[in-house]
């Protein structure tokens, strides 16, 4: 039974093997979901956030998770707006990514919420004011189109596809799926900008504080712009991984190479625009406030000067200079350094605008103040990890995710 699922024309694992692993994952996953279930029962006491560190790694999760499913956004926006055909062949991959990262960083908000019974309250007495409310306005819509987007994909499996009503929903969804990518480039620029701008806004926080242009500080442009840098390097990773793990080749390298020559550009751009915003937040935003660049980091190992320097340097110019130029991008070993380093690169970004924002003192009888997650807090983070090998395990093995596999891997 489980032959006649698999597409045709290509190898699978044994069922056994595969079981084997979605047991892994799963055993994960209800550590995970156990760990929920403690913080929705027994309330956020389970957590070690405190009145200094109100946003914590919940929040740093999700702001990472979003930027890295920022893949499916740019990549949808160039294959299908801009007309980059060659894309076609990782777009399904980037869409199912995409699509685990907004159903994670939901599920990461209803834990957070503490009361996801109330979660509708967002909704149905929203504050207009607040940049939060756009965000998740944003952020459901745009699930709802990956979810759409996603759909056609699960009506191409080997047998939903003999059935014709699914066949011909499949094929006219395909027609229209321009439209969907569309607005869903919409739809991430602004709750992505929005995100950052909250950060920007806190004006009581200084190191997130920015200048902006009307009500949009900088970090709302930044965060877009990282995404759309960082979110195609996300999916070059993964993909790069599942061809490890399956021992194939799944996408030609012209594909590989075009997607990172793009964020390599998009990479290169924002890198700058983040050296000249932090330029101007350090010599004229911060020192308006009181505060020297130094007075942002202490000598403790979480929040030293290094995490400015990793992030812009090491993994910032140094990604951005090797996907830009095609000798790095022709080189296996270098392309993946850069694409690992640029994955990091904003995570860290993300990190440091949730927690470095909580940590550095502004009244003068505070001191920096660190922050170690609980147990419960790190099993829930690591719960849409294991969620997502599952779905892209299934996806993989189950839906004709890679259109150019047959011909890589011609069977015998």
């Amino acid at each position: 039974m489980d032959s006649a699922l698999i597409p045709k024309g290509v190898k699978r694992c044994s069922l056994g093997l595969f079981t084997l692993g979605i047991a892994v994952a799963g055993a994960v996953l209800l550590w995970g979901v156990y760990a929920m279930l403690l913080c929705w029962i027994k309330g956020l006491n389970q957590t070690n956030m405190n009145d200094y560190y109100g946003f914590a790694l919940w929040i740093w999760a999700d702001l990472a998770v979003i930027a890295l499913g920022g893949g499916a956004f740019f990549t949808g926006f160039l294959r299908y707006v801009i007309g980059k055909d060659e894309l076609k062949n990782i777009i399904n991959y980037a869409v199912i990514i995409g699509f685990i990262c907004y159903s994670s960083a939901l599920l990461i908000l209803a834990i957070d919420v503490g009361q996801p019974l109330r979660s509708w309250f967002i909704f149905w007495h929203a504050n207009v004011h607040s940049m939060l409310t756009e965000v998740a306005f944003c952020l459901s819509c745009y699930f709802a189109v990956l979810t759409i987007e996603f759909i056609p994909l699960i009506l191409e499996n080997r047998q939903v596809d003999k059935v014709p009503f699914f066949h011909n929903l499949s094929h006219n969804m395909h027609e229209v799926m321009a439209i969907f990518a569309a607005t869903g480039a919409f739809l991430s620029f602004f709750h992505q900008g929005s995100l950052g701008g909250v950060a920007g806004v806190l004006y009581g926080r200084p190191f997130g504080s920015r200048e902006g242009l009307l009500v949009w500080p900088w970090t709302f442009f930044l965060f877009t712009w990282s995404a759309a840098a960082c979110g195609p390097c996300f999916t070059i990773l993964v993909t790069w991984i599942t061809e490890k793990i399956t021992k194939k080749k799944l996408v030609k390298d012209n594909v590989i190479r075009l997607l990172a020559k793009i964020s390599g550009w998009m990479l290169a751009t924002y890198i700058i625009a983040k050296i000249i915003d932090t330029w101007y937040w350090a010599t004229v935003t911060a020192p308006s406030m009181g505060f020297t660049l130094m007075d942002f980091y202490s000598n403790n190992a979480f929040y030293g000067i290094w995490i400015l320097v990793l992030e812009i340097f090491i993994c910032g110019i140094i990604p951005a200079l090797i996907l830009i130029t095609k000798t790095g991008r022709n080189n296996s070993k270098l392309l993946m350094t850069a694409v690992i380093l640029a994955v990091i690169g904003v995570c860290i970004n993300r990190w440091v605008m949730v927690l470095q924002v909580m940590a550095m003192p502004v009244l003068t009888f505070e001191n920096w103040v660190l922050y170690i997650p609980s147990w419960q807090e790190v099993a829930t983070t690591i719960l849409p990890v294991a969620y997502g090998v599952i779905v892209l395990a299934l996806a993989y093995r189950y839906l004709p995710v890679f259109p150019q596999e047959k011909e890589l891997n011609p069977i015998d």
